[in-house]
């Protein structure tokens, strides 16, 4: 027997919510992520081996990445996530701002690259725009 989780605070009633993986090595950030993003469904790790092994395990809508954690880095686990799931929005929720660190975690993969500290509009914003479907070019009428 499957479960559905169903958005039932703020959200369309009997929409399916949405799973965001986020991969935070800071377990008071991981609390702090989880009351802010109380529309989805967010499940935590804590190192890129346990997100590694949920990302494999479990389907996800979305997964948000810091840059560092204590086994390894953010565009480390990216790019490992994109050896088997080249479909799934990446999200950088990091404090590092250098270019070469928002570059690096690009051609990783992601799709957004967000500094810490950052205003909850914002990073709902972004992953609301990564979750929207996407037409499908094959299927438009020219």
């Amino acid at each position: 027997m499957r479960l559905t989780n169903y958005n039932l605070g703020g959200g369309i009633m009997g929409r399916e919510r949405k799973r965001i993986l986020c991969v935070e090595d800071d377990l008071d950030s991981c609390d702090m992520l989880r009351v802010l993003l109380h529309e989805y469904d967010v499940v935590t790790a804590n190192t890129v081996g346990e997100g590694l092994k949920m990302a494999r395990a479990e389907r996800f809508d979305l997964y948000l990445l810091d840059s560092r954690y204590p086994d390894g880095s953010g565009v480390e686990l990216c790019r490992q996530l994109r050896l088997f799931d080249t479909e799934t929005p990446v999200v950088f929720h990091s404090g590092l701002e250098g270019e070469s660190d928002i570059r690096d975690a690009m051609n990783a993969g992601a799709q957004a690259y967000l500094v810490k500290p950052i205003g909850i509009d914002e990073l709902e914003g972004n992953i609301e725009r990564l979750l929207e479907p996407q037409p499908n070019p094959s299927r438009m009428d020219s």
